[in-house]
């Protein structure tokens, strides 16, 4: 059984990873596409539209892999995680359905309208479906994220007779104060990755020489955009986000801080690499009393280590834990830095001549996908051994009659499935840069 556990876990933790690639474009796209076409429509600049018209075809490509990749996760409820759903489904069912029958069909809908529906919607039809398109995507992405709040901070329920979750105040579910501070993180991690894409591929045909007037607006609207989501990132969602776990839980916050030992006045690990065994960081450089001060607010607070926890509720990946969450921060810090370097020289009118910076932001373009990956993995990988916080373990939740050797089969042919939808989208959106947006009108 311990076998197919695993295997469960893996087998879902590699569909989700996979098809997460794909919305974290497609939200940060559908906003600075509406971006776009409200310049279109302030400046009558026929430019934005054919700007906005290249990025829909682009969005539309990723949209359909996402749907494509996403369907199996939901099945997987019921193939792999039965006990899970048979107890939480009167909870977690309410918000899945309303994604699936009321936002994703608003955001299908509308791109359609979206994709072939310019000329007959006319100039502001057109900007109403990007709108609905924008409105469609966030929603779907809030009632996601309100999904996987639940499983870290249930509220709103009650328990029934026979052991299982029923939700007790709907409301309660859509506000969890946990999952409006993970949205807000989590959308402004996805227009991280939209403006480095869109920056990525504007210096791409800067630097080559083609479609440079397109190129120039790509990279100022990437460029500005990825400078305030990258600071929002930090500050307060991130903050936000990092008080919460402190509060509700504090043994992930010591798994990913490397923090052994219950001390007052903790530090902030920079880099260091963590020993379980031993139970002690090695080769720590840190800044002391910071941990304490960005978590209570006071340089002398108490920080919880993990040795105030028993060991059965440790997360079983620590050093996944701390090294996924470094990278996620390290990185986060990365993207302010060279975003600023590049906000600088757009604002001294160098940047569209600096090959140093455009080559940066062109090979940046896979790192907020790490990123985003890496802080997906914190999350769920900390919350572990539960996988409802406080309420079910991880272990309570498999599906007892689906063997490890049907979990190694549909794996193995996931894998196989999903690298060839890979390929497929690469060479599509590829085509699509190559054939660039519709030549400037001339004269």
């Amino acid at each position: 059984m311990e076998e197919a556990l695993t295997l469960h876990r893996l087998h879902f933790a590699f569909t989700i990873t996979f098809h997460y690639l794909f919305p974290q474009l497609t939200m940060g796209l559908a906003l600075l596409i509406l971006v776009l076409k409200t310049l279109a429509i302030r400046t009558g600049n026929e430019h934005y539209n054919r700007s906005a018209r290249f990025w829909a075809r682009v969005f539309g490509i990723n949209f359909a892999l996402g749907v494509v990749t996403g369907i199996p996760m939901e099945f997987q409820f019921g193939t792999n995680w039965a006990q899970f759903s048979r107890a939480a489904g009167g909870v977690i069912g309410q918000t899945l359905a309303m994604e699936g029958i009321f936002t994703f069909f608003l955001e299908s809908s509308f791109l359609g309208l979206l994709l072939f529906g310019e000329k007959k919607l006319g100039p502001r039809g057109h900007w109403f479906a990007s709108l609905m398109v924008f409105l469609g995507s966030w929603a779907s992405g809030y009632l996601i994220v309100a999904t996987d709040a639940w499983m870290q901070h249930p509220v709103g329920y009650t328990m029934g007779a026979q052991g299982e979750i029923l939700l007790a105040s709907f409301w309660g579910l859509l506000l969890n104060p946990w999952a409006l501070w993970q949205y807000a993180h989590t959308m402004s991690g996805s227009v991280i990755t939209a403006s480095f894409v869109m920056a990525a591929i504007g210096a791409y045909y800067l630097l080559s020489g083609e479609h440079e007037s397109y190129g120039r607006t790509f990279v100022r609207v990437g460029v500005i955009a990825g400078l305030v989501a990258s600071l929002a990132q930090l500050f307060p969602t991130g903050d936000a986000q990092g008080r919460l776990v402190t509060e509700y839980q504090p043994a992930t916050l010591a798994a990913m801080e490397g923090l052994f030992e219950t001390q007052p006045g903790a530090p902030l690990v920079i880099l260091g690499q963590p020993d379980v065994v031993k139970r002690k960081l090695d080769n720590p450089l840190e800044m002391p009393e910071m941990l304490s001060m960005l978590t209570y607010r006071r340089w002398g607070a108490e920080v919880r280590g993990l040795d105030s926890f028993p060991a059965k509720d440790w997360p079983d990946g620590i050093p996944v834990v701390y090294y996924s969450y470094h990278v996620m921060v390290g990185l986060g810090t990365i993207f302010v830095a060279i975003l600023a370097l590049a906000g600088i020289a757009l604002w001294r009118g160098r940047l569209y001549g600096s090959r140093a910076l455009l080559w940066t932001l062109l090979l940046s373009c896979p790192l907020p996908y790490i990123a985003n990956t890496a802080g997906w993995i914190t999350a769920e990988t900390g919350r572990q051994p539960w996988l409802i916080y406080g309420l079910m373990r991880t272990a309570a939740g498999v599906s007892p009659k689906v063997s490890a050797g049907n979990a190694w089969f549909t794996l193995i042919g996931f894998m196989g499935l999903y690298m060839v939808l890979g390929i497929l989208f690469l060479l599509l959106v590829g085509r699509e840069i190559a054939h660039g947006p519709e030549p400037e009108a001339q004269g």
